[in-house]
């Protein structure tokens, strides 16, 4: 199992915690299909692959920008970051985790989730802001009588 030899001073997320973290700033920026892909029994090259798709070249560098600024907010700087000009397909390397921004048919034409088909994969959502359920509304008792 491959365990981080790389984290920097100053660096307080875990590899998973950041992947999380990755994903909901991909969330804030209406990402779709977003999938972690846990790698550490595959390969030393990351711990995580963070996958998640967009429907235009514009989504695709909000999505990016969006996990680049948050992720430096966070004190995680992006050790690598390839395909912003292009804005078909997004990578940022964080060293642990490796985020794949793609636009819909790029991704589709790669299939990373295929080719990485031995991996743990976890389907990331966005959670409602509530968790609580919703009580039926109350007329006051002057109304209600009336």
């Amino acid at each position: 199992m491959h365990e981080s030899n790389h984290h920097e001073k100053g660096k307080t997320l875990t590899p998973k915690a950041l992947a999380k973290k990755i994903a909901a700033f991909a969330l804030s920026k209406k990402a779709q299909d977003v999938v972690l892909l846990d790698l550490r029994k595959l390969t030393t090259m990351a711990d995580y692959f963070v996958i998640c798709s967009a429907d235009s070249d514009t989504q695709v560098r909000a999505i990016a920008d969006a996990i680049r600024d948050g992720a430096e907010k966070a004190g995680e700087q992006v050790w690598h970051d390839e395909g912003h000009g292009e804005s078909t397909w997004v990578l940022l390397d964080f060293v642990d985790v490796v985020v794949h921004v793609f636009h819909k048919e790029t991704r589709s034409f790669y299939n990373l989730e295929k080719l990485w088909g031995d991996a743990k994969f976890e389907h990331i959502e966005d959670k409602p802001a509530a968790t609580t359920t919703r009580r039926k509304a109350r007329l006051p008792k002057k109304l209600a009588h009336s």
